[in-house]
């Protein structure tokens, strides 16, 4: 304390001299700066949430916020949580008009934008058929059953009345699973979470939807694409900077029957595993629109997908196709060098 008191009356006499304790003052506050990392499972995937603060408490607590909503999403958007929102429309929707929170009827309302862009191969409708699949069980539906059920999926029979807020199914048997939309929302939301905190640097991810916000401390993040055939292999290394990424593949959840590999990503018009790509990675400004492309691109297939994605501002894709070849929209292809 005496040797404090003896600095400080040094202070006013040396400018230099408190130039330089400053400097040392600002120096120690920034070596306390450090990257602080969580992960949970929820959403029935893996949410990461790193970020980059000075006080070790406060960027806790900004992490503790977004799991926390993580978790509110969950319960309001799950369909295998039987008291969730998005549970009580599937149950009651087709024989009445159900009024919805705020959240869940803009979601519906941007999935069915995106069906439109689309021209339907994006479609949350495709439960209705795609339910009757479980891949830890190697479970599919029969041809008939998928026959009787194909005409309840299409995203027009999802009727929404913004006045009343309030979303009616036209067919009896339509059944909306959000899982192709809810998970980039729910990054989307945690960045503006962590915006809201005060916080520059940060990454959010769920499953294969991530949001980066600014970079790594003057670098970019490295983010890769992985193969769909080689678990510990990348077909694609990306520098990123503020920017929302979404993979979709056809390897994460899936069975092998006979050869054939049924998984998880289902086309609208044959309720059967799409079969024309292995991964599709979008990028563009924010994860609930690249993660409904990503699924949407995978049914396309390559020549559709590129085509569709050309017509979009600020998305670009990367595709890679059944036998393994990488396809890339224009504004990621290097330009060629002039002699």
């Amino acid at each position: 304390m005496v040797i404090m008191k003896a600095l400080f009356a040094q202070l006013k006499k040396n400018r230099i001299l408190k130039a330089i304790i400053l400097l040392l003052l600002v120096s120690t506050n920034t070596a306390y700066a450090d990257w602080y990392k969580q992960e949970q499972t929820i959403m029935g995937t893996l949410i990461k949430v790193e970020l980059w603060h000075n006080k070790r408490l406060q960027a806790k607590k900004c992490i503790s916020l977004v799991m926390t909503d993580m978790q509110r999403i969950d319960a309001s958007m799950s369909p295998f949580k039987h008291d969730s929102e998005l549970s009580h429309l599937n149950r009651t929707a087709a024989t009445q008009a159900v009024k919805v929170s705020k959240e869940l009827f803009q979601l519906v309302s941007k999935a069915n934008r995106i069906s439109e862009q689309t021209h339907g191969q994006f479609d949350i409708t495709f439960a209705s058929a795609g339910r009757l699949y479980d891949y830890r069980k190697a479970i599919r539906p029969s041809d008939e059953q998928l026959k009787n059920l194909l005409e309840a999926i299409n995203y027009r029979h999802v009727l929404l009345d913004p006045r009343k807020r309030t979303i009616h199914f036209q067919h009896p048997q339509v059944y909306v699973d959000l899982g192709g939309i809810a998970k980039g929302h729910a990054v989307d939301q945690a960045i503006k979470i962590l915006r809201q905190c005060g916080i520059k640097h940060a990454l959010v991810s769920a499953g294969g939807d991530s949001r980066i916000l600014g970079d790594k401390q003057g670098l970019p993040w490295m983010t890769g694409i992985r193969h769909p055939r080689e678990k510990n292999s990348f077909v694609v290394l990306l520098p990123l900077t503020n920017t929302a990424i979404s993979t979709s593949g056809d390897y994460e959840r899936y069975f092998i029957e006979d050869g054939v590999r049924y998984h998880h990503i289902i086309s609208p018009a044959s309720g059967k595993p799409a079969n024309k790509a292995r991964s599709v990675t979008i990028l563009g400004e924010n994860t609930t629109t690249t993660d409904a492309l990503s699924t949407a691109i995978f049914v396309m297939g390559p020549q559709k997908g590129l085509e569709t994605i050309e017509t979009l501002p600020s998305i670009e894709a990367i595709i890679i196709d059944t036998k393994g070849k990488v396809h890339y929209t224009s504004g990621l292809l290097q330009p060629k060098q002039e002699n």
